[in-house]
C-alpha cells in the first residue's frame, strides 16, 4: 500500500535511502592500527622482542664479521675464517651467559653487583701495570689472557656499574633516601668517576662516554632534579672538552665531522671511506661478500665500521633492518623498565637499555659522519669477544626481568604442551571440586533413598 506522505511503497523508499556512513571501526587502516596496538600490548611482547631481536642481531653480526674480516685475516697471514671463529666462540660463551642470566632471580643479580664491581676495578688497575696491560691502537685497556685472546676489563665495567648502581639506588629508594641530593649522588657519582678515571688512564674515551651515559640514565630514572642533573652534566661536559682539547688525535676526529675528502695527511681517511661504502651500497647492496672497501681501503672494517660494510653489501635494506632491530630492542627495554614495580628491575633494565642504545647511536652516528669517531663497537654486531660477553649477559638480565612480570609469567605458563596443560587442569579440577561434588552426590542419593521410603 502506498505511503500517505510520498505515495511510494515503503520498499522503494528503503531502496533509495542512502547508505549509512562508514564508522571509524570500518576503516581498514584503523583496524590494522588496532590489531598492531593489541599485539604491542600483549604480556609477552617485550620478552619476544628482546629474545628475537638480540638473536637476529647476533646472527647477522656473525655473518657480517665473516664477510668483513676475511681480507684483513689474509693480509695478516691468517686463515680467512680466523676472526669469525673467535667471534663464534665468544657468541657460544655469551649464549651460555645469556641463558644463565635469564634464569637467575633478581636477588642473585643483586648479589653479583659488588663482586663484579670490585673485580672490574681490580682488572682495570692491572691494565696499567707494566708487563700486564697491552696497548691496542694506542689505548692501554687490554690484558692478555693467553694465546691470541685478550680481555678488555672496561667492557665489564659497564655491566658492573649497571648492576651496582641499580642495587644502590633500589636500597636507597626502599629507605626513602632519594629525596636528598647527597644520597642520590653519593657514592654513585664518585664511584662512576673512579671508573671513568681508570678508563681514561688508558686513553679510551669512547668507553668513557658510554659509562657517562649509563650514569646519566641511572640518575634520570632515580628522579634527579633538573638542577642536580644539569650540574652533573655540566661537570662531565667540561671534563670532556678539556680531554678533547688536550689531545691532537681527538681534535682531529672532531674536525672530520661531515668531511667528504680525506684531507691533508689523510686524517679523515676512515670517516670518508665509511661514507663511500654506504654510498656505493644502493638500495639492496652489492651482495654479501662483494664489498670493495674491505680490501684495505676502510680501516677496522670488521670492528668499529662494520655498519659501513653492511651498507655496502646489503644496501639500505640491510642497514634499515639493523636499525629496526635495535629500535625494537630499545623499546622492549623501556617497556620492561616502565611496567615493573621492583625498583632494582627498573634501574637495571633502564641502565642496560641506555647502555646498548647509546653505544649503538654513537657507533652508527660515527659511521654516518654525524658524530666523531669514538672507537666503540656496535653492540652484539661488531667483532670483539670482550664486548660481546657482558652485552649478552645484560640481554639475559632483560629477558629475566621480562619473564618476572606477572602477566608474562602467566602467559608463559599457558604455553606449556597441550596434553600437560589439560592434565594439569584436570588435576586442579579434581583437587578443587572433587570433595564438593562428592558431597553433593551423597546428599542427592540420601534424598532419593528417603523419598523411596
Amino acid at each position: 500500500m502506498p505511503s500517505s506522505r510520498t505515495g511510494r511503497p515503503p520498499a522503494q523508499r528503503a531502496a533509495k535511502r542512502p547508505a549509512a556512513p562508514r564508522t571509524p571501526r570500518d576503516n581498514p587502516v584503523r583496524r590494522l592500527y588496532t590489531r598492531a596496538r593489541r599485539a604491542w600490548d600483549r604480556p609477552l611482547t617485550a620478552y619476544y622482542l628482546i629474545l628475537g631481536g638480540s638473536l637476529l642481531i647476533t646472527v647477522l653480526g656473525l655473518v657480517m664479521v665473516y664477510s668483513a674480516s676475511q681480507i684483513t685475516a689474509l693480509q695478516l697471514s691468517l686463515p680467512g675464517s680466523y676472526f669469525f671463529r673467535k667471534q663464534f666462540l665468544a657468541a657460544v660463551l655469551g649464549s651460555l651467559l645469556l641463558l644463565a642470566a635469564s634464569r637467575m632471580p633478581s636477588k642473585l643479580h643483586r648479589a653479583l653487583a659488588y663482586p663484579m664491581l670490585l673485580g672490574s676495578v681490580f682488572l682495570m688497575i692491572l691494565v696499567q701495570v707494566p708487563g700486564i696491560g697491552v696497548a691496542v691502537n694506542g689505548n692501554q685497556n687490554w690484558i692478555s689472557v693467553g694465546g691470541p685472546f685478550q680481555l678488555q676489563p672496561s667492557e665489564f665495567g659497564k655491566l658492573a656499574l649497571v648492576l651496582w648502581g641499580a642495587d644502590l639506588l633500589a636500597r636507597k629508594q626502599d629507605k626513602r633516601l632519594l629525596t636528598q641530593w647527597k644520597h642520590m649522588l653519593v657514592p654513585l657519582v664518585p664511584v662512576a668517576f673512579m671508573l671513568l678515571g681508570l678508563i681514561m688512564l688508558g686513553g679510551d674515551m669512547g668507553t668513557a662516554i658510554i659509562l657517562t651515559a649509563i650514569l646519566f640514565g641511572l640518575l634520570w630514572l632515580a628522579g634527579a632534579p633538573t638542577r642536580l642533573f644539569g650540574g652533573v652534566l655540566a661537570v662531565a661536559a667540561t671534563i670532556g672538552v678539556i680531554l678533547i682539547k688536550t689531545s691532537p688525535n681527538r681534535m682531529a676526529r672532531l674536525a672530520c665531522l661531515g668531511a667528504t675528502e680525506p684531507g691533508p695527511g689523510d686524517t679523515c681517511w676512515q670517516a670518508v671511506h665509511g661514507i663511500y661504502a654506504l654510498a656505493s651500497g644502493g638500495l639492496f647492496g652489492s651482495g654479501l661478500g662483494a664489498s670493495v672497501e674491505k680490501w684495505g681501503q676502510l680501516p677496522e672494517a670488521h670492528t668499529d665500521f662494520i655498519f659501513a660494510i653492511t651498507g655496502e653489501e646489503l644496501g639500505l635494506a640491510g642497514t634499515l633492518s639493523v636499525l629496526a632491530l635495535f629500535a625494537a630492542l630499545g623499546y622492549a627495554g623501556i617497556r620492561v623498565a616502565g611496567r615493573t614495580e621492583d625498583p632494582f628491575v627498573r634501574y637495571a633494565a633502564g641502565g642496560v637499555t641506555t647502555w646498548i642504545t647509546a653505544q649503538a647511536v654513537i657507533n652508527i652516528g660515527a659511521v654516518l659522519g654525524l658524530l666523531p669517531i669514538a672507537g666503540v663497537p656496535l653492540p652484539l654486531f661488531s667483532y670483539g669477544g670482550s664486548a660481546l660477553l657482558p652485552t649478552m649477559f645484560a640481554i639475559g638480565l632483560l629477558i629475566a626481568f621480562a619473564r618476572e612480570d606477572p602477566a608474562a609469567r602467566a602467559a608463559l605458563a599457558m604455553r606449556q604442551p597441550r596434553f600437560g596443560r589439560k592434565r594439569a587442569a584436570v588435576r586442579g579440577s579434581v583437587a578443587d571440586r572433587g570433595p564438593r561434588k562428592w558431597n553433593t552426590m551423597r546428599r542427592r542419593a540420601s534424598a532419593r533413598s528417603s523419598g523411596e521410603r
